[in-house]
């Protein structure tokens, strides 16, 4: 038996050489793996030395030739196939150990295998008769059944082939965003206009493996699992997230959870000193809370504050670490389903596992923006550049009689942060850095207006509102200037943004507009 060894992750592979070589294998290496079998003194044949044609180019010619291409695309069912083999001293490969040049990690053309997948494919499209080991993970297990059965089984070939093609399938989309990336760049070079049609992909390469299935999705009659992009460049946040305690996480779970990390990272890029908390129900906030004196119990509380009925079952999330006090309060108000942190202290941890067993309580990394957001379609899908803020404070515009002050100002922000994360028609009213009513996802503005005003209450006075989009009449100004609400920021943009500031003047509040709209479907 004969294995072709050519890697450029050189993990475990003496492991595996020598496992082979024990087994009675015939081991042939290229180039640097050649180099590393010699150095751990174990004996191979170099593929030169098997080829009779020494490397040239530099390396970009080492393993494209007959005597490897032709021993590992062998038929060996095929007559014709053993005779070519025979008349042309080729000898079988029964498995081909292979992984590509860190592309992802290193973006460059010297980087751009060609050797590597050929072997991989051929090795993979012949998986009747040869194995195809792309992942330095599954060398013991790849050992160990040739240890127990002599050779791999066909079922074990056939989903190496598979893991294998999807290797290089991901490789091949890696070169391709990299290419399409630049032939953006030089559109944007020649021509700034360019930018809107070179902003999105012609065509997009994703691979998604599958991380876990889950219990159902949003409804007990439909399936579900959660994937992941392959390739370490495009993973994102859920890969360094750490559950410590509770019930397996569930699909809505998920979507939750993103919206929550998400809008916390949002108003922590306000005041990356203080402490934010965030409660998320139905992937809608339904509390929000700045603490400038940096106390996470301060946050929460106020956040909780905001719609205690809503935030039983929903996602608490926390920027700063959660210590006891934090804890304590947590535990006493209405169970939440998850409870995301940057990190714990020990007791608290303690606490919360204990008082809430079911509860999933989750440490992660910072938030990840995604540079594209995919909804699938029937068909097909709709894509979008991910939501930013690009229009900051200082690019707003005061349009009324009445200025903001600074503290409305901080507030105006905090609500307008808010508000993006907020499902459409989206009102979100704030009063010294606490959300205290949100009405959101309404079929339109005006109704939206009066849930936020009636949650709010006695503490819309003196308060300031936000709008993800424009007013398109009066009578939703009207409905928060009449729960006292003292300030407005808005987008603008509307046929009718002369009558909304008539009205604002009229009503005695202010009005800022941003120029930037913040829908979210």
């Amino acid at each position: 038996m004969k294995a072709l060894i050519s890697v450029y992750d050189k993990t475990g592979i003496d492991v595996l050489a020598e496992g082979l070589v024990a087994m009675g294998w015939e081991l042939v290496a290229s180039g640097g793996t050649s180099s590393d079998l010699s150095r751990f003194g174990i004996p191979h044949t170099a593929v030169e030395s098997l080829t009779g044609a020494p490397e040239m180019l530099g390396g970009r010619v080492k393993t494209l030739h007959p005597k490897i291409h032709g021993g590992i695309l062998a038929d060996r069912s095929n007559p014709t196939h053993l005779a070519d083999l025979a008349s042309h001293d080729i000898g079988a490969i029964d498995l081909v150990v292979c992984n590509l040049y860190p592309f992802e990690r290193e973006p460059s053309v010297e980087l751009i295998d060609i050797g590597g997948p050929a072997m991989v494919r051929a090795a993979a499209k012949n998986y009747q008769h040869v194995g195809v080991v792309v992942d330095p993970g599954v060398y013991e297990a790849v050992l160990s059944e040739i240890r127990t059965n002599g050779a791999l089984s066909l079922e074990t070939r056939q989903r190496l082939a598979r893991d294998a093609f999807a290797h290089t399938a991901a490789y091949d989309r890696a070169i391709t965003e990299w290419f399409g990336q630049g032939v953006a760049d030089a559109a944007r070079d020649r021509s700034p206009g360019a930018l809107a049609d070179a902003a999105l992909p012609e065509i997009i390469h994703s691979e998604l493996e599958k991380v876990q299935d889950l219990r159902y999705g949003e409804n007990p009659h439909q399936n579900a699992a959660r994937y992941r992009y392959k390739g370490s460049a495009s993973r994102g946040w859920w890969d360094g997230c750490v559950q410590h305690s509770g019930i397996a996480m569930s699909y809505l779970n998920y979507f939750d959870v993103e919206a929550a990390w998400r809008l916390v990272a949002d108003l922590a890029d306000l005041d990356p000193g203080s402490a934010v908390a965030v409660v998320v129900k139905h992937a809608n906030p339904c509390g929000a809370a700045v603490a400038r004196s940096s106390s996470g119990a301060e946050a929460y509380t106020k956040a909780f504050d905001c719609d205690p009925l809503s935030a039983f079952g929903g996602v608490v999330a926390l920027n700063k670490p959660v210590d006891t006090a934090t804890a304590e309060i947590i535990v006493s108000n209405p169970k939440a389903d998850v409870i995301i942190a940057p990190s714990y202290e020990l007791d608290a941890l303690t606490l919360m596992s204990s008082k809430r067993k079911n509860t999933r309580i989750l440490q992660a990394p910072p938030f990840e923006i995604p540079k594209l957001e995919v909804r699938s379609l029937s068909g097909g899908a709709l894509v979008q550049q991910a939501d930013r803020h690009h229009a900051r404070r200082d690019t707003w515009k005061v349009v009324t009689d009445a200025v903001p002050t600074e503290s409305q100002l901080a507030d105006l922000e905090m609500a307008w942060r808010v508000c993006a994360r907020t499902t459409s028609n989206a009102i979100v009213i704030v009063r010294d850095a606490q959300a205290v009513g949100i009405g959101a996802g309404q079929q339109n503005r005006v109704d939206s207006s009066r849930i936020a005003a009636r949650k709010a209450g006695d503490r819309s006075k003196g308060a300031v509102g936000a709008s993800d989009a424009f007013f398109p009449f009066r009578d939703g100004l009207e409905a928060l200037a009449n729960a006292g609400v003292t300030a407005v920021v808005q987008p603008g943009g509307s046929i009718r943004d002369q009558e909304l500031i008539d009205a604002a003047n009229e009503l005695g509040i202010a009005m800022v507009l941003t120029g930037e709209r913040h829908f979210r479907h």
